[in-house]
């Protein structure tokens, strides 16, 4: 039998049903865990992460929306982490980590062999997270390493950080998803990971949505793909203060790169395997509402990580 997906969102779980959980995944019949926004007894997460680091099914796990809620359950993480092998993707948005978070985390998060996508936005974290972060985006020519990162909603980090972070990307031989959407970036941030974007031969998507940009960041975006290669294939811009008329200049010049790529690609295989296989959700910071709102795809899952999609 095909491992399945558990999904639950906004529920206080029992201990029957956090039992049937654990079993499902000692089990190796679940392929997708999601308990985002959920209310469990600390007693009951600490079981489902052993059962996680039990598990050769698992390759997504989503604690969305504060399931992580004290030092504790991040120790309990960090534990499992440590013993599994076979999870690819890992939310934790909306989770109050803080940089002594990220501490414990940072061991167990960059040497796990197959983690590629991992969300820490609105995590509350800082320069020092950020710092350690970095370190998961090894150069070329050293070890894998993430392949999709989510920063959203993280105002603790500092200008110096988001400088650093750039250098990273830069430099990244993995990195094709940075999601940077509501932080304060302003111009000067701006023209750093442009310089970023210029320099990767990975990085294919780049969300910027809502992080104080104006007209000449947008100016410097145009240049760059105007005049030179680069890999970029989405850039979002929304919710800043920009020209529609630049933006869709800068989407018209990506969208004819892909139609450039497409006529020289080769198909795609289909099957089982394809992006539609799992969809995890990816929650959006939206500073305007009181909860957490799961979001449309902004852009199409790319094939070298089915589970990139946002639900």
């Amino acid at each position: 039998m095909l491992p399945a997906s558990i999904q639950i969102t906004g529920e206080l779980l029992s201990a029957a049903e956090v039992q049937d959980i654990c079993e499902s995944l000692k089990e190796d019949s679940v392929r997708l865990l999601s308990v985002r926004g959920c209310q469990l007894s600390d007693r009951d997460f600490g079981r489902v992460c052993r059962s996680v680091a039990e598990s050769h099914s698992i390759a997504q796990l989503n604690l969305n929306l504060g399931v992580v809620s004290s030092v504790g359950r991040t120790r309990h993480l960090a534990d499992a982490l440590k013993t599994n092998r076979s999870l690819q993707t890992l939310f934790l948005h909306g989770s109050p980590l803080l940089d002594a978070g990220l501490v414990t985390l940072n061991a167990a998060l960059s040497t796990h062999p197959t983690l590629v996508c991992l969300d820490l936005g609105d995590c509350m974290l800082g320069d020092q997270a950020l710092g350690l972060i970095c370190g998961m985006l090894p150069p070329d020519g050293a070890k894998s390493g993430l392949r999709e990162l989510t920063l959203s909603a993280n105002p603790g980090i500092s200008s110096k950080g988001w400088a650093r972070l750039s250098i990273a990307v830069a430099h990244s031989s993995q990195l094709r998803v940075l999601n940077l959407d509501y932080n304060q970036l302003g111009d000067q941030i701006a023209g750093m990971l442009a310089v970023a974007v210029a320099s990767s031969r990975t990085l294919e998507v780049l969300d910027l949505e809502g992080t104080g940009l104006t007209n000449h960041s947008a100016q410097v975006f145009l240049d760059m793909v105007e005049n030179y290669p680069t890999s970029l294939r989405v850039l979002v811009l929304a919710e800043n203060d920009i020209s529609p008329e630049l933006q869709q200049q800068i989407v018209d010049l990506l969208s004819d790169g892909d139609e450039d790529e497409d006529r020289e690609a080769t198909p795609l295989p289909t099957g089982p395997t394809s992006s539609s296989a799992l969809q995890p959700i990816r929650d959006k910071y939206q500073p305007l509402r009181d909860k957490y709102q799961p979001i449309r795809d902004k852009y199409q899952p790319l094939t070298w990580l089915p589970h990139s999609s946002k639900g």
